[in-house]
Formats: structure tokens, C-alpha cells, sequence
């Protein structure tokens, strides 16, 4: 299936699209993707672990800072990777091809501007989670699939105050994305406890919460936990 023979109208399905297909029960519980809070101090470390152990769904952990040099952030990283390391949560670099190789990270999270799924694969390794945002583009996702990547995001589906957002994609995109790939989906964008079950229900593989858990009036570990008591997390 090569994306370059469709256009996104060509490929814009009807919402049940998933629905004509029988689910794959082998498929596994949807997982939470951990996004960075926008700013950090040095005692975020703390407060990472206690979202982690709060329960056994955060599968990764992105790194996202924005306005500061990569020394700076190289220092903050180290803890965090320490944290991540322990509870075998991966570790993902936000844009940097070249900041994830410095620090050994287990991978990097490219948005459409920010390099190439190849040039990451030769310079990071094989094993190197390899992540793509797509926004609502089944085209985007179909040529990051084809270029190794590991996983595609999709989204935002919600408003959210974490970064800008042009695309608005619809739930269908998470059905077909499953249906027809091997590939994980992520879903992004002011993802919450509340809003987040029509997600898991359309096929999201990862749920990719930024300020839902850090700026949870009870606390990450308490938010973590609310996310795990959904139906199809786990």
C-alpha cells in the first residue's frame, strides 16, 4: 500500500469504518505516554516516580522542553532516565535526533519538521523507538510507517493548552490505523480521565497525557491512577 497513490479526501473513511472488521482481541490494553511538563526543577524526578509507581500503565516517557539549550536539558534528563530506567519506562527525546544519541535515550519523538524516521534509525540503532506525529493525516502516517517508524501520533483530539495545535483529527482515524497496521497508534491532545474512553474504545494503542496528570488538583499518582481505571487500560 503506498501512500503517494492516495490523497487525504481518497482516504477519509466513514466513521465505522473499523466497525466492518472483527477486532483483534490479541491486540493489548491500551498504555499511558507520559509527556514532560513544559518547565521542570530538579525535584521533578520525585514526582515522575510517583506518577509511574502509582500504577503499572505508563509504558514512556517524553521529554519535551522547549526554550533551552540542550546542555541544560541534558542535565535534567539524567535523573529522569534514571527514574525511567528503573521501572523499565521508556525514555524518548522530544524533536532532537542528536540530543537522544548524546544522552543514549531509548528513543525520539520527531514532529513533520524535525528530521527523518531513516536518519534516525542509522544514527540511533535498531532498537531505538522511533515515534512520528501525523496530526490527522493518514497520508503523513502511512509514509512514517513505511519509514520504520515504531509508532505514528495522531491528534490533537481535544483542545490543549501544552503546545499549538492546527489539526483536529477525527476518532475514525484510530480505527482504520488499527485495523489495517501492525504499527501502534499514539492519540495526543488535551487527553483527559474524562474525555479519554472514546479514544481507547476507537483503537488508540498509547494515550499521550501531558497536563491531565501534572496539573491534577490531587497529584500525577492520583490522575495516573484515574487513567487506570478505565476499561481497556491496563
Amino acid at each position: 500500500m503506498n501512500p503517494e497513490d492516495f490523497t487525504d479526501d481518497e482516504l477519509r473513511l466513514d466513521p465505522g469504518f473499523a466497525d466492518r472488521f472483527e477486532r483483534d482481541d490479541r491486540r493489548p490494553p491500551a498504555k499511558l505516554y507520559l509527556i514532560s511538563p513544559p518547565a521542570i526543577d530538579a525535584g521533578f524526578a520525585e514526582t515522575l516516580a510517583a506518577a509511574i509507581d502509582a500504577a503499572p500503565i505508563v509504558s514512556a516517557f517524553q521529554l519535551r522542553l522547549k526554550g533551552i539549550d540542550d546542555h541544560r536539558i541534558a542535565e535534567l534528563a539524567l535523573p529522569l532516565q534514571a527514574v525511567c530506567a528503573a521501572r523499565e519506562v521508556a525514555f524518548i527525546i522530544n524533536d532532537s535526533i542528536g540530543l537522544a544519541k548524546r544522552l543514549d535515550a531509548d528513543g525520539v519523538h520527531l514532529g513533520q519538521d524535525d528530521g527523518d524516521p531513516r536518519e534516525a534509525r542509522q544514527i540511533l540503532g535498531p532498537k531505538a523507538q522511533i515515534g512520528v506525529t501525523c496530526h490527522d493525516s493518514r497520508h503523513l502516517a502511512m509514509e512514517a510507517g513505511e519509514a520504520g517508524a515504531d509508532y505514528v501520533a495522531f491528534g490533537a483530539f481535544y483542545p490543549t493548552s501544552t503546545k499549538e495545535t492546527k489539526h483536529r483529527p477525527e476518532l475514525s482515524i484510530l480505527g482504520w490505523w488499527s485495523t489495517l497496521f501492525e504499527i501502534p497508534s499514539v492519540a495526543i491532545g488535551g487527553i483527559t480521565p474524562a474525555n479519554a474512553a472514546p479514544l481507547i474504545a476507537a483503537g488508540a494503542d498509547f494515550l499521550a497525557v501531558s497536563g491531565a496528570v501534572w496539573n491534577d488538583p490531587e497529584g500525577p499518582a492520583a490522575a495516573v491512577r484515574k487513567f487506570a481505571a478505565l476499561e481497556g487500560m491496563g
